[in-house]
This record gives C-alpha cells, sequence and structure tokens, in this order.
C-alpha cells in the first residue's frame, strides 16, 4: 500500500493539521475558562470536536483515495460517512448560535425546524450508505459522486439560508463584530467552493472552514470577555454598595453596649443577623421618658434590599409614634395608616411593640401579627406570653390593635425574636422550633441578656450546622432587676 502526496494533498496535510491544533487548543481553552457558561463551554467544545472530525475524516478520505484493498475500502465509506455527518452537525450548530445571539421571537420554533432538518439529513445520509446515490467508490477505490449528490447539501443550503434570513432580520439585534464574524464564517466556504473551480488539489473549503470558524470563535471569546469583565465589575459595585447599605442598616439599629449603663435598673442586649448583605429584620429600644423604656421587634416581609427599605421607613414611624403615646396599640394603628396610605408593593412587617414603666414593672404591648416573645420569672422560667395578635401592619388601613398588659416582678427576663429563630432549618428540612428554643432559653435564665443570645445564638448553628441561613435571625433580651435591686 503506497500514498501517493501530491502538492496539493502536502498543502492539504499542512492545513488540515494546523487545523486540527487550532481547533483542539480551542477546546482546551474553552475547558480551562472559569468564567464562562457551562451552555458556551458545551457549545463551543461539541462545534470544535464536529469540525476536528470533518477535517481528519477528509483528510483520510483523501490519503486513500485510489488505494486498494478491502479493509481500505471500508476505511473509506466510514471516514466519508463520518465526514458528511460532522458537516451537518457543524451548519446545526452555526445555526443555533446565529438563532440564539439574535434573539428571535420565534427562537423554540426555529430550533425545532434545525433539529428536524439535522434528522432529515442523518436520515439520509445512512440511507445513501446503502443505496450509495449520494458518492461511491469504484472498483481501484476511487471516490466518485453520485447522480444525487447535490441532495447531500440541500438541508446545508437551507440552514445557511435560514441563518441568513435571520441575519438581515434581526440585524440590529446582533453586535456588528459578531455579525461579521458570523456572516465570515457562512460565506467564506462559498467563494472555496469557486476557487475550488480553478485549483482542484487544494481543499480550500478546508481552509475557509478553519479560518472562519477560528475568527468566529475569537470574535465571539472576545465579546464574552467583555460581557464577563463588564458583570464583574458591576457585581463588584454591587457588592460595595450592598456593604454600605450593610452598614447603613446596621447604623440604624442599637448597637452600642452596654446600652444605658447609668441606668441600674434594667439591661438590655439585642444583634441581628441577616441571611443576605442587607435584612429586613429590625429591633429597638429606647426612652421614652424617665421612666419608660420602648421596645420593638419587627420582621419585614421578603430580604434583601427592598426589605431593607421598607424596614427603615417602618423603624423611624414605629419610634416616632411610639413616642407620641402611652398606648403600644394606638402607635401600630398609626403606623399601619401611615405605611398603607403609599405601599404598592404590597409590603408588610410584623411588629411586637412594647412599653416598660421601670418604677412598677408594668408592660404594655401590643402585637401585629408577631411571634409571641417568651418571659422569665425568677419563680418559673422561660416561658412564651400568649397574646391576641393583630394583623400584619400595611395589610390594611384602619385595623384596631389590642393592648396587652402584665407586670414584670424583678429580676425578670423578657426575649423578644424574629421567626429566623424557630424556623432555622439545618440540612435533613428539620427546624429548631420553638420548644428547642424555650429549652436553650431555660439552660441560659439565669446568665446576663449577652450571654442569652449568645447561647441561643450558638445552639442555632449547632442545629443548623453549616446549612444555609434563609431568614434573618434576630433577638433581644430586657433584664428587668426593679427599682429595689439597682446596684
Amino acid at each position: 500500500m503506497v500514498f501517493q502526496m501530491s502538492i496539493g494533498n502536502l498543502i492539504n496535510v499542512i492545513a488540515i493539521a494546523i487545523g486540527t491544533g487550532i481547533c483542539a487548543l480551542n477546546i482546551f481553552q474553552i475547558s480551562a475558562g472559569d468564567w464562562l457558561k457551562k451552555e458556551v463551554k458545551r457549545y463551543f467544545q461539541i462545534f470544535f470536536g464536529s469540525v476536528i472530525v470533518y477535517i481528519l475524516m477528509h483528510l483520510v478520505r483523501q490519503l486513500l483515495d485510489g488505494i486498494d484493498g478491502s479493509g481500505v475500502r471500508v476505511a473509506l465509506f466510514t471516514t466519508t460517512f463520518l465526514e458528511f455527518l460532522a458537516s451537518g452537525f457543524m451548519v446545526y450548530l452555526i445555526s443555533l448560535l446565529v438563532t440564539f445571539s439574535a434573539n428571535a421571537k420565534h427562537k423554540k420554533g426555529i430550533g425545532i425546524v434545525l433539529f428536524a432538518l439535522l434528522v432529515v439529513h442523518c436520515v439520509l445520509l445512512i440511507a445513501a450508505q446503502f443505496g450509495k446515490f449520494y458518492y461511491d467508490f469504484d472498483a481501484q477505490n476511487t471516490y466518485h459522486r453520485a447522480n444525487l449528490y447535490l441532495l447531500s447539501n440541500l438541508i446545508h443550503v437551507a440552514m445557511m439560508c435560514l441563518d441568513i434570513y435571520i441575519l438581515i432580520r434581526y440585524r440590529k439585534n446582533f453586535k456588528k463584530r459578531v455579525a461579521i464574524s458570523l456572516w465570515v464564517y457562512l460565506l467564506a466556504p462559498l467563494f472555496a467552493m469557486l476557487l475550488q473551480a480553478f485549483v482542484a488539489d487544494v481543499q480550500f473549503i478546508i481552509i475557509a472552514t478553519i479560518g472562519g470558524a477560528a475568527f468566529m470563535y475569537t470574535t465571539i471569546m472576545q465579546d464574552q470577555v467583555e460581557q464577563y469583565e463588564q458583570q464583574k465589575a458591576e457585581s463588584n459595585r454591587l457588592e460595595t454598595e450592598l456593604g454600605m447599605a450593610s452598614s447603613i442598616q446596621a447604623d440604624m439599629l442599637p448597637n452600642i453596649f452596654p446600652a444605658f449603663p447609668e441606668r441600674p435598673e434594667f439591661d438590655v442586649y439585642a444583634s441581628m443577623n441577616p441571611a443576605k448583605e442587607v435584612g429586613g429584620d429590625f429591633y429597638d429600644f429606647f426612652l421614652i421618658d424617665e421612666t419608660h423604656l420602648g421596645i420593638v421587634m419587627a420582621d419585614v416581609s421578603g430580604k434583601g434590599v427592598p426589605a431593607a427599605l421598607f424596614m427603615m421607613v417602618s423603624k423611624i414611624l414605629v419610634q416616632n409614634y411610639a413616642m407620641m403615646t402611652d398606648s403600644p396599640a394606638a402607635a401600630l394603628e398609626a403606623v399601619n395608616n401611615q405605611i398603607c396610605l403609599n405601599n404598592r408593593e404590597e409590603m408588610f412587617v410584623t411588629v411586637w411593640l412594647g412599653i416598660l414603666d421601670l418604677e412598677s414593672g408594668k408592660l404594655i404591648s401590643a402585637n401585629a401579627g408577631h411571634e409571641c416573645p417568651a418571659l422569665y420569672r425568677p419563680d418559673t422560667g422561660f416561658e412564651l406570653v400568649r397574646e391576641k395578635h393583630g394583623l400584619v401592619i400595611g395589610a390594611m388601613q384602619g385595623i384596631k390593635y389590642r393592648d396587652f398588659e402584665i407586670t414584670l416582678p424583678p429580676d425578670s427576663k423578657l426575649f423578644l425574636y424574629t421567626d429566623g429563630v424557630p424556623e432555622a432549618t439545618n440540612a435533613k428540612q428539620q427546624q429548631f422550633g420553638t420548644d428547642a428554643m424555650l429549652k436553650t432559653l431555660r439552660e441560659a435564665q439565669k446568665q446576663t441578656p449577652h450571654e442569652i443570645l449568645n447561647h441561643v445564638t450558638e445552639s442555632v448553628s449547632e442545629f443548623t450546622h453549616g446549612a444555609d441561613q434563609f431568614d434573618d435571625i434576630t433577638m433581644l433580651c430586657v433584664h428587668y432587676k426593679g427599682m429595689e435591686n439597682q446596684e
């Protein structure tokens, strides 16, 4: 068996070797690009894989053409089949890229048509293996085109015509350089076919395919890199702004402890751990006058920046109205009416508002759909305080709320929290629960508010054991020592 290497074949071999190397390097670069989307990676890996199969099979056919032998004959039919099959996949993949880049209105329908054309191409190609109406090899294993050879290109032409239509119809949807690269890839083979008519030995169609594919890939990757850098810059900007928003939100809440070192009759501590950079929970405590302490625990619907903005507005309103009345219910009614005046996003907030008389221990509170607080009395330990709930703030204008009154004995502790505590979820989708929260509180009930909150935080963290935090976790604890127990 002797291979006859003409000048034309030598040029073909060199071009195909270079093209195979380019395609292989592109596949390696694509696989190593962590910034590329999986879909983009997979697309170009399959595309360049098809190009490699196409040009290598074409080369093998050229080299084996005219060599005697039954084994050679089998190899010729196999390589030619794979060459024709790969060419169909290449045109199909380019058509998908054109359709996707154009963001065409009927993208799904066009995709179905393209897939149907590819199936027809494959079926006819398999049939041609038996009917030999595309191509055949004579007794000397020389390649010959059959009578229906042109039929093998009809599917390709149909897809390319569809591509050209899309490029023209949706030209405004393409970036200029991306459109140029697609036009080059589609038209380069046509010019190569014309040139082929004058120089038969050199396979200009192979050179045009490789060059067009490399140019198209380079252009699209450059566009992808620029998009990635823009997205990264935007992401960095958003992270910076979210960091500033988080700091602003943290500064909106009382965060200096001990909060009232000059007031020995009570101690207070609070914490907020948002699920995102910024959260919708908030707490507050403030002296209404020298003998009354306002206490707030709230949870805004939703998460992130919208909830944080709504939280800031709600916090200011609750504190302002609480300072103007001795009735938490009246304050919540005023806050609700004010928020409902301009709440087109239909957000809402659950609020527990209490006013503690520091002389008598009398606590008047109102609850707008919030969690029941837990109260520690020296003779009973921590227990939930069951009180009548009103509707959440922001749901409906004109809602009435009810004041609920209890008396805190000296050395009692009030624990307020949002649903992020009992609803903390582990990897098995089990919730921490109210019973576990009460158990945890009782374990630390003799400790300071700061220590109690730390103990609850540790217990929740141990329970969730690294599972994603889906809700803000906010807590507040007030230790009412009483006037007679002043240190």
